[in-house]
């Protein structure tokens, strides 16, 4: 792979240019005002797949935003990997929190990245990520050291449930064949101490409603006579935990799969500083449920959040109002056997049940997803593990993900195909969040390692 190599080294100013080309475009899925510039994106990532030396590149249309695809097959009789990204991001609000345009990447040095890291919407999650494929396949493709055959499969959605995708997928499973699929979309535990994602947690995700009287009212008549939707809805929500910390919904946890206590020594052997965590997220102390670390609290344990709660008066100054409805929205994380839809039911019944008379509750089910887990013993992980050990120089510790990629599932079931995970991230770059980054280290050294991953699947395969 010296051939490799020497081409990424020689074309890294270039590499970082066009991802920071890339950075520039407002490719938001979640608003429809950004509907050119996302297609504008699809566009962007095909003539990029071309340069690279991929052929038969496609923006194929769906119900929604595009799926971009690209191959190279070289030989039928060797392996077949099928690289999966997104290149839409997630909306970069509040944008007074950002210390620079988020759609303006510029790259700046930080006490975790020192060489320097993009700030961007999108620079981790996923389009530095994403690229960091394009740009490997191109460096093997150029050097003519591409030892098995690559697809390639961007999509437009991920970051509204990827709805579309499952469609295309179901319609294209002779063109998607392949042996396994590669996924960039996660992270790992440090620059020093790499990991692999061998599981990820599943989503339910709903919108809830809270009406009380017809029409807001004034709180000096009618405070104290008739149900105050905020109130009702804090209380509501107030109730879906116990002290602690125990989510209250019946049959939530009836299917939850209990890590036996050599899995969960196993997971405490990767590092953790408590000191540090709350250092970076300016908190006294870690918070959540009882009876589990920090660390299982953010991947083998199940959640319940509220992302989003608004209703009433919220403008300057004062408005004596008793608003008519309260709303908010609520993400619940899975982990294996749980199931979104079942999920989704049983939150919907208990919510229902809750609401006091004098009030009417509405549940808007959102997208979903079904928990994962990807075995250690598998080619797929191993070939992983040894990409990380030639560029890192150690072993990859297996980490279970707090994070969830509903695509996974869909993928071994419409295809019958595991996925490796191999993130390069940090739990630091601020993904969702105002000043979402990615570390120049990170970048280049994703590129560096995932040709070393074709190479040992390949090798692998033949055993």
């Amino acid at each position: 792979m010296d051939n490799t190599q020497n081409y990424i080294s020689e074309n890294k100013e270039r590499f970082l240019d066009e991802l920071l080309d890339l950075l520039r475009m407002p490719s938001i899925s979640a608003d429809a005002a950004y509907a050119g510039d996302v297609r504008k994106t699809a566009e962007f990532v095909a003539s990029s797949l071309t340069s690279a030396g991929a052929e038969n590149v496609e923006i194929c249309e769906t119900a929604g935003y595009p799926v971009v695809y690209g191959e190279k097959m070289i030989d039928p009789s060797l392996p077949t990997v099928l690289v999966y990204g997104h290149y839409d991001v997630q909306p970069a609000d509040p944008i007074e929190l950002w210390t620079n345009p988020p759609f303006e990447p510029v790259v700046k040095k930080t006490d975790i990245h020192p060489e320097g890291a993009i700030f961007a919407r999108g620079a981790c999650d996923d389009k530095g990520q994403m690229f960091m494929h394009v740009k490997a396949f191109e460096a093997m493709v150029n050097s003519g050291e591409l030892p098995c055959n690559v697809k390639l499969m961007i999509e437009g959605e991920e970051e509204v449930g990827s709805e579309n995708l499952a469609v295309f997928v179901k319609e294209n499973k002779e063109r998607l064949a392949a042996d396994i699929i590669l996924v960039s979309d996660t992270g790992m535990l440090a620059n020093d101490v790499p990991s692999v994602t061998t599981g990820l947690r599943g989503l339910s995700y709903v919108e809830v409603e809270v009406t009380g009287p017809n029409r807001d009212l004034h709180s000096g008549l009618y405070g104290g006579c008739v149900a105050n939707p905020i109130n009702i809805l804090a209380k509501m929500i107030a109730s879906l935990h116990d002290e602690n910390n125990h989510i209250t919904i019946p049959g939530f946890y009836d299917r939850v799969i209990e890590l036996t206590d050599a899995e969960r020594a196993e997971m405490a052997k990767a590092p953790f500083s408590k000191e540090a965590y709350c250092k970076a997220l300016d908190m006294e102390d870690v918070y959540g449920e009882d009876g589990y670390s920090t660390m299982e609290r953010g991947s083998i344990r199940p959640t319940l959040d509220v992302n989003g709660i608004w209703g009433g008066y919220t403008g300057e100054g004062a408005k004596t109002v008793i608003a008519s409805k309260a709303y908010a929205k609520i993400s619940m994380r899975l982990v294996p056997d749980q199931d979104p839809v079942e999920i989704t039911n049983l939150f919907l019944n208990h919510f229902k049940s809750i609401a006091p008379k004098g009030t009417r509750v509405k549940v808007t089910p959102h997208h979903g997803g079904e928990p994962a887990v990807t075995p250690i013993d598998s080619i797929g992980y191993k070939a992983a593990s040894i990409a990380y050990e030639k560029t890192f120089g150690i072993e990859p510790i297996p980490v279970r993900s707090g994070g969830s990629i509903p695509i996974v599932a869909m993928f071994e079931k419409e295809l019958g195909l595991k996925t490796v995970l191999m993130g390069f991230g940090l739990d630091s770059d601020a993904i969702h969040s105002p000043n979402e980054h990615y570390g120049l280290f990170n970048y280049y050294r994703g590129i560096e390692t995932i040709p070393h991953f074709y190479v040992a699947f390949t090798e692998l395969s033949k055993k």
